[in-house]
């Protein structure tokens, strides 16, 4: 059963690679980039000559500096960790990881002369298997889990993001347009061959889009990336923040995933759309046919009339999981500045599901909105901050432990979260600081460590553990303006 959906054009083997490259000779094209993720989705990566470059694609690899991976190899700053974990280390000198390299991925980057591109995965030298904390490997042991039950994970990734005009300090930045005008034309008019070459750029990338428009916010856009299986999906939702990122360089404009960059507006969401198909490809989440008219099929209740009995597991299972996976969802300090409930920003900082409301954290999208083929999932609680590999493994783990203990769900659903429950603790909180999402994550009885494996949580832990310290001990600019003066 298939677990990944292959680029257009990707080689299958060594000598299909070969055919493939060998008319490039222009002196820029005598080689090719290869990339993989770290630890917060930031891509790395480098050039590679044709010859060196086919040599590793057809054994198992080349060596990486694991520096750039690990816990205790550098930060989102490159800065070294304080915080000694096992896979590099200053004791074993900061050894090579095995770069194996996916020839599924090829693509060619068209706004930097069409060089061919590749992704690589992170694989421990001396056993060839993936690192614990390598992005791609995690999700790819989640799949193949799934697939072994006879499942393939399928997801949607829909990103909100700011447009700067690029400033050197970023401070006072300045919105590419002005005003909160979401869904706007008129908008899309302003800088309109950057608006557009992120969706041209995107589909020659090999980054498939659904939509793409004007967000609320000041210089604002939401993008949703076509829907595909889960590898697959999280290499694009990655690769388009390289792409706007390369192209805004190119317009003077700097597009931030951040997820709150300012504390009056709307943050930066990064909604998760995720389905089960069975062995025959079909959507294992719908209702069809006499089940879908009789409009229960053994649903606990009446609103959840027509997802299936899967379906409502698999949830349950997300959201008995929420609470101890939240970092993988929400992994930065900012990331908690986003999650404020309510009505106004649609940001969910509890454990609640809802049909077809945008209030809850796991929004149900079933029929009558949609057709039962399209039935599905919309986590709501991840930001555009995410690294999208760790958010769909956690998610697509804890709902299938869901399927496989058959799990009840926690409630009803809830279109919107009251003062009143909130009180009478009616409704369980998630975590609000990455502080105690980590601690809680960490724990020995967490659900994080029984799906997603002790290695990984300790390792992925440790890092967030860092991020905390860091901002424990900076000074911020709301601190020296409130206390210089006065305190």
């Amino acid at each position: 059963m298939a677990s990944y959906a292959p680029t257009p054009n990707a080689p299958a083997s060594a000598e299909q690679l070969r055919e493939l490259l060998k008319n490039d000779v222009k002196a820029y094209n005598k080689g090719c980039f290869v990339a993989g993720f770290d630890v917060d989705g930031v891509l790395r990566g480098k050039y590679m000559s044709k010859d060196k470059f086919i040599s590793a694609a057809s054994s198992d690899g080349f060596g990486f500096c694991s520096v750039i991976l690990t816990p205790s190899g550098w930060d989102i700053h490159d800065a070294v960790y304080s915080k000694e974990l096992l896979i590099s280390n200053r004791a074993n000198g900061y050894r090579d990881l095995l770069a194996s390299i996916d020839l599924s991925t090829y693509r060619r980057i068209p706004w930097d002369g069409n060089v061919p591109f590749f992704l690589v995965s992170f694989l421990d030298p001396d056993t060839k298997e993936p690192i614990s904390v390598c992005p791609r490997g995690v999700l790819k042991n989640t799949v193949e889990a799934a697939s072994r039950h006879g499942w393939q994970c399928f997801a949607g990734v829909e990103y909100e993001y700011f447009q700067f005009k690029a400033e050197k300090k970023f401070q006072n930045l300045d919105p590419l347009t002005p005003g909160m005008h979401g869904y706007s034309l008129l908008r899309t008019q302003l800088n309109n061959d950057y608006f557009n070459g992120l969706f041209d750029e995107s589909e020659k990338f090999g980054v498939s889009l659904e939509g793409h428009h004007t967000e609320t916010g000041p210089g604002v856009f939401e993008t949703a990336l076509a829907y595909t299986s889960a590898l697959r999906m999280a290499d694009n939702a990655l690769l388009f923040k390289f792409l706007a990122k390369s192209l805004g360089m190119k317009y003077g404009i700097v597009p931030s995933f951040m997820a709150k960059p300012w504390g009056n507006l709307p943050g930066c969401s990064g909604h998760i759309h995720v389905s089960l198909r069975d062995a025959k490809g079909q959507n294992a989440f719908a209702v069809e046919g006499a089940e879908l008219e009789a409009g229960r099929n053994g649903a606990s209740y009446d609103e959840l009339k027509y997802i299936s009995q899967n379906a409502e597991w698999f949830l349950a299972g997300v959201l008995e999981a929420l609470p101890d996976i939240l970092p993988t969802l929400v992994p930065t300090i900012n990331g908690y500045k986003r999650l404020v409930g309510g009505e106004a920003f649609w940001a969910p900082n509890a454990v609640t599901y809802g049909y077809d409301s945008r209030a809850a954290s796991v929004r149900v999208i079933s029929p009558p909105s949609v057709p039962p083929a399209a039935t599905r999932f919309e986590v709501r609680v991840p930001g555009a901050d995410m690294n999208a590999f760790f958010a769909l493994s956690a998610i697509f783990a804890s709902g299938l432990r869901g399927i496989e203990k058959k799990l009840k769900l926690p409630g009803p659903p809830m279109s919107q979260l009251t003062l009143e429950d909130r009180k009478n603790g009616k409704i369980q909180m998630l975590p609000a600081s990455l502080e105690t999402a980590t601690a809680r994550m960490m724990r020995p009885d967490s659900i994080a460590r029984e799906v997603l494996g002790n290695a990984f949580v300790d390792h992925f832990g440790g890092t967030r553990e860092n991020e905390v310290k860091l901002w424990n001990e900076a000074v911020t600019n709301w601190e020296v303006e409130r206390y210089l003066e006065l305190a």
